[in-house]
């Protein structure tokens, strides 16, 4: 799909870090067109049950494992084993991060953001199960952004430097951000997401949820970045299990310093459990 390139700012050295990034960026306006330009504006939600919602969220999630089993890629990268190929280690990545956020991060948007699923659909720790593919689509396409922006960010100075760390600072919040606001907003006519407080969902609520992107942003971008420095899956999957601890650690801090963005009358400001604990 990539063949041989010059450096580029905005894109990886890496043939197979490089030709990923792109597949991520090129595919992903398919199922975002598809799930926010029809199936929402028409409401063919309404017709889907807990087997449509899940196709839904396959269909968008396993065209990031399966195309690249099939489409041409550059030679270094077509000649590795299948299990060191850029791609398959990214989409490791991906996968135990989103399934992290979904598993135990959806219950702070519950407590602490008042959120609330309430499509038919089959659970996993009551979270939908076809949001944790929608997941692993949605955060394929927002880290090979991040990716790409990041390494913009790095040529404002030489590493380590106060202007290289500050660009890429502004980049890590900015987009971070920026992609927590604009997913909840693209989401708002979907009837059956629901907050307590919309209009502090959309601002506080969406800084909360950008403190996911404040750590898996740089920690996603270093794979592979380093010239001569390849990672293994199992490092892939380790890391991403540290960013997931990292998150964790954030929202509870969140949690036990700030509390919840609404209140119900007469309840607590700060709660005292951790929220996949939290009786509701």
């Amino acid at each position: 799909m990539v063949k041989s390139h010059p450096h580029s700012l905005w894109l990886a050295d890496d043939p197979g870090k490089r030709w990923t990034e792109v597949f991520f960026l090129a595919y992903s306006p398919f199922w975002m067109v598809w799930a926010l330009c029809v199936l929402v504006p028409f409401k063919l939600y309404d017709h889907l049950g807990q087997l449509g919602y899940l196709m839904v969220g396959l269909s968008a999630a396993l065209p990031c494992v399966v195309l690249p089993l099939v489409l041409p890629q550059p030679p270094q990268e077509a000649r590795r084993p299948l299990i060191q190929r850029y791609w398959v280690r990214a989409n490791v990545w991906i996968a135990v991060f989103s399934f992290i956020g979904n598993y135990f991060w959806t219950h702070y948007f519950y407590v602490l953001l008042g959120a609330e699923y309430t499509f038919e659909s089959w659970r996993l720790n009551d979270v939908p199960i076809a949001l944790y593919f929608m997941t692993h689509a949605y955060f394929c396409f927002y880290h090979a952004l991040g990716s790409v922006c990041l390494r913009r960010a790095s040529v404002a100075g030489p590493p380590g430097s106060a202007a290289r760390l500050v660009a890429m600072g502004a980049v890590v919040f900015g987009l971070s951000y920026a992609t927590a606001f604009m997913e909840t907003l693209t989401i708002a006519h979907f009837p059956y997401y629901k907050h307590k407080d919309k209009e502090r969902m959309y601002t506080v609520g969406s800084l909360f949820y950008a403190i996911y992107f404040f750590v898996s942003f740089p920690m996603f971008f270093r794979m592979d970045e380093a010239p001569r420095r390849r990672w293994t899956v199992s490092a892939a999957f380790a890391d991403s299990l540290a960013a997931g601890m990292a998150v964790t650690c954030l929202l509870d801090f969140w949690r036990l310093s700030l509390g919840a963005i609404w209140q119900q009358k007469g309840g607590p400001a700060v709660l005292d459990t951790l929220p996949w604990l939290h009786e509701q």
